[in-house]
């Protein structure tokens, strides 16, 4: 069996796709956790290609789902839990179009969910000896950096969130949970678009060498793919 174990949430395309295949390949046991699993062609190669990947159906937004997950994880730990569904909204959204039920809908998946899912697994992660836990967030989230306003459904939600992780990283601290908010770049993908800067495989890489190098002392931080300090 593999040393590590990581879940990952979101993983039916792009970052989450890609996060699966390059743990697998690094030899950790991945928990693979996305909507429609048996019609995903693309994380049935990969578990082709890699025995130790186990997928899961799950919508982070269903609290009978999650709890579904983690009774058919059995007696198994979580070294790492990765938080990376999510969904941006309409785009183009301009003031005066702001929807209550949409808005609402991004929160529940962008912000909530994560917590939720967080909430549900922390046994796992206690008795794993990693401990972290990463929050796919975005730079839109950062106040100080918010430039050019619009953006109200996606921006909020991963504002909200950066508000979960501070609090996670001090509630959890004194049991040894690392937590950070993450931002993985412009990335070409169905959300980040064909003119995006990079692609999934090098976001991903600097993805998981920020997780690799969360400790104690960068617990509640807020970090993009390069290692850098976002602003809050």
């Amino acid at each position: 069996m593999s040393s590590k174990t990581v879940l990952i949430t979101g993983c039916g395309r792009g970052i989450g796709l890609e996060m699966v295949r390059q743990y697998a390949e690094q030899g950790w046991r991945v928990h693979a956790c996305a909507r429609n699993v048996d019609q995903n062609a693309a994380l049935g190669r990969l578990v082709g290609q890699y025995p130790d990947i186990v997928l899961h159906e799950l919508d982070v937004t269903d609290d009978t789902q999650i709890a579904a997950l983690d009774r058919s994880l059995g007696g198994e730990a979580i070294d790492l839990l990765i938080n990376n569904a999510g969904v941006y909204g309409p785009k183009g959204l301009v003031f005066g179009q702001v929807e209550r039920e949409t808005w609402r809908r991004v929160l529940e998946v962008n912000t909530i969910s994560p917590l939720m899912v967080t909430q549900a697994l922390m046994g796992r992660l206690l008795a794993g000896d990693l401990k972290k836990v990463a929050l796919v967030s975005s730079k839109v989230g950062s106040i100080a950096d918010n430039g050019s306003g619009g953006g109200y459904y996606y921006r909020s939600s991963k504002t909200a969130l950066n508000q979960v992780v501070k609090s996670l990283s001090i509630d959890l601290a004194e049991q040894g949970v690392k937590v950070a908010a993450l931002h993985p770049g412009w990335v070409q993908t169905d959300m980040g678009g064909p003119n995006a800067l990079i692609d999934v495989n090098q976001s991903v890489t600097g993805l998981r060498q920020v997780i690799e190098n969360l400790d104690a002392s960068s617990s509640g931080g807020f970090f993009d793919y390069q290692g850098n300090e976002i602003p809050w």
